[in-house]
């Protein structure tokens, strides 16, 4: 017993340091404010009777994801099943949430597009933690990173600080491509989970980028609307990690 608490601990250990790390950065930096304009996004078109077209659309790739993944997932029964279907489910909500923000974006809805994403970084993160385990069930990460998600929102909503959520969203890029390695080793499962995070860095790479985009690219694609289309390659890359490791190792 004693030996294999040594052994969880150990495997363990680099993504504490790694949490334990940019939470000090964190704290260190202060509060995070969301940006004064956030709202005034490059391409406001409007088509087919629905405003900002183009960012509404480009959430349907969330769904689509989303509904694979569930259907892939659903028939397992392995340790990490809870957190892969709370995080395929929750990329459902993040595309009606989304598209609902983009509507009429405003900081009411956007409370309905980032509560969304902060559970999918919940339920991807809980189902890599079991099958690093290897003996607990995901929804034992599954509960405590859900409860995270939704205060970090709830914490934006009462302070505007947006360092919990922040950090939420920033593990997944570091500890889901760490931890598949630490459990496959270097099998395509990691390089699309190592893919994935590019993809994601990409995606907020370009939301910062939203109008020089816009104008670069003749005003065809903004740079929130390529944000869009980069995170839904990024959970694609994830759902297909989890179809190889279906494939190889059902957990």
């Amino acid at each position: 017993m004693q030996y294999q608490t040594h052994t969880t601990l150990a495997r363990f250990k680099p993504a504490l340091c790694i949490i334990a790390l940019l939470a000090l950065l964190m704290l260190w930096h202060g509060p995070i404010a969301q940006h004064a304009h956030y709202h005034d996004f490059a391409d406001q078109r409007a088509g087919f009777g629905l405003p900002n077209l183009s960012d509404v659309l480009s959430n349907l790739g969330f769904a689509i994801i989303g509904i694979w993944g569930l259907k892939l997932s659903w028939p397992q029964r392995g340790i990490s099943r809870a957190g892969w279907l709370l995080g395929f489910f929750s990329l459902i909500l993040t595309a009606l949430g989304s598209a609902w923000y983009h509507l009429a974006p405003d900081d009411t809805r956007l409370i309905w597009d980032r509560l969304p994403i902060a559970l999918a970084c919940a339920g991807f993160l809980a189902a890599l933690a079991s099958q690093l385990h290897g003996q607990l069930k995901s929804q034992w990460f599954a509960v405590p990173l859900a409860f995270w998600a939704v205060g970090s929102v709830g914490h934006w909503v009462f302070t505007q600080d947006l360092r919990p959520y922040l950090l939420l969203q920033a593990l997944p890029l570091i500890l889901l491509p760490l931890w598949q390695w630490q459990i496959s080793g270097r099998r395509p499962a990691f390089w699309l989970m190592l893919f994935a995070s590019l993809c994601y860095i990409l995606a907020k790479i370009t939301e910062l980028q939203d109008q020089v985009l816009f104008n670069a690219l003749h005003q065809i694609l903004s740079g929130h609307t390529l944000k869009h289309l980069f995170a839904s390659i990024a959970c694609l890359f994830i759902l297909q990690s989890r179809k190889y490791e279906t494939a190889h190792s059902p957990v």
